[in-house]
């Protein structure tokens, strides 16, 4: 059941939509192809999109359309998300072509770097850059904020917290032990899956490398230099330091980024922010988050859901959600859109 008042004054607001510029991203991409001279496949997510399961089976379905190829040329783009989800991506390429090329002319962060472990060359533009790949997690015991959501922690939060904490108090003391005040803010479960996830994190990352680094060692090396020699998450890896940790990157022509960025143009004009304000306490979001496309075929996933404010819960909670993915083709010259149901 509706809140009062969701629906108050809904008939006379229009609500916006995101412009879908299928024609023109596709005009690009086939000037891409032309730089490249390669097959082309765009992976990008706007700053509320993230790497996520369900891309797979997009993926799947340009990757079909494509067939197999000797190498594939990735545009990524992304400031991250779910490192399984990168896992089975790269598993994924990796049956469709012999050699992956990823394309980075911006941001490829955390779970977006993952995927780039994956390549056999690494092509970074002047803005370009990667990220550390340490893991965060929101548990369903984390703290909360003071909008009453949950907050992500991270091991290396944790572990900087323990160690200004035995620096800092002496060493008989009764304050020598932090878990006793710790626990009091973040629960021992929390604790245990954080370093759970700290070590999928470096599982997650050898087992990408091994899809074409045969030494075991540099696997090694490289996954645990990304998972714990950074001070911050989002501290940015540009070329001269990536290739410094070992990963094959090489400088993008020009070119070849000019084409890229005008792309990721028209995906930010897709991805624009596309709310419809009711009133004060009720939105509708129509937002698209993240985009896959190649020549001739591209699946957008877009939100579809109206937001109600609970005063006493002190948060927004989403209701009427019809958020889906969309197929996108050409027919007779015109845009084609057809659902695409993931479950």
């Amino acid at each position: 059941m509706e809140p009062a008042g969701t629906n108050q004054g809904r008939g006379s607001i229009e609500v916006r939509k995101p412009p879908v510029l299928f024609a023109e991203t596709q005009a690009i991409i086939a000037r891409l192809e032309k730089a490249v001279r390669g097959p082309f496949l765009a992976y990008w997510t706007s700053g509320n999109g993230s790497v996520c399961h369900n891309d797979v089976a997009a993926f799947y379905e340009v990757l079909k359309h494509m067939g197999r190829q000797k190498v594939i040329y990735l545009f990524l783009k992304s400031s991250g998300g779910n490192g399984q989800a990168s896992l089975r991506i790269v598993n994924l390429l990796r049956q469709f072509t012999e050699r992956l090329v990823v394309l980075v002319p911006l941001e490829a962060a955390s779970a977006a770097t993952m995927i780039s472990l994956g390549a056999d060359e690494i092509r970074m533009g002047p803005l370009a850059y990667l990220t550390a790949v340490d893991t965060s997690i929101s548990h369903d015991l984390s703290p909360v904020d003071r909008n009453n959501y949950l907050v992500s922690v991270s091991q290396d939060e944790l572990n900087r917290v323990i160690r200004l904490w035995n620096d800092a108090a002496p060493g008989n003391s009764d304050d020598s032990n932090p878990y006793k005040s710790l626990y009091t803010h973040v629960h021992p479960l929390v604790f245990g899956a954080i370093d759970r996830a700290s070590s999928l994190s470096m599982k997650i990352c050898e087992e990408i490398l091994s899809t074409h680094v045969e030494d075991e060692g540099e696997r090694e090396r490289i996954s645990r230099h990304l998972n714990s020699d950074y001070p911050s998450h989002s501290y940015p890896i540009m070329l001269r330091e990536a290739k410094r940790i070992g990963l094959k990157a090489v400088p993008m022509a020009d070119r070849l980024n000019d084409l890229l960025i005008a792309l990721n143009a028209l995906y930010s004009e897709m991805g624009q922010r596309a709310l419809t304000d009711y009133d004060e306490l009720n939105y509708h979001d129509n937002e698209i988050l993240n985009i896959i496309e190649g020549s001739g075929v591209g699946f957008n996933y877009q939100n579809d859901k109206d937001w109600h404010y609970r005063k006493e819960e002190r948060r927004w909670v989403p209701m009427n959600d019809h958020s889906s993915w969309r197929r996108f083709g050409m027919k007779g010259g015109k845009v084609v859109q057809t659902p695409f149901h993931i479950r």
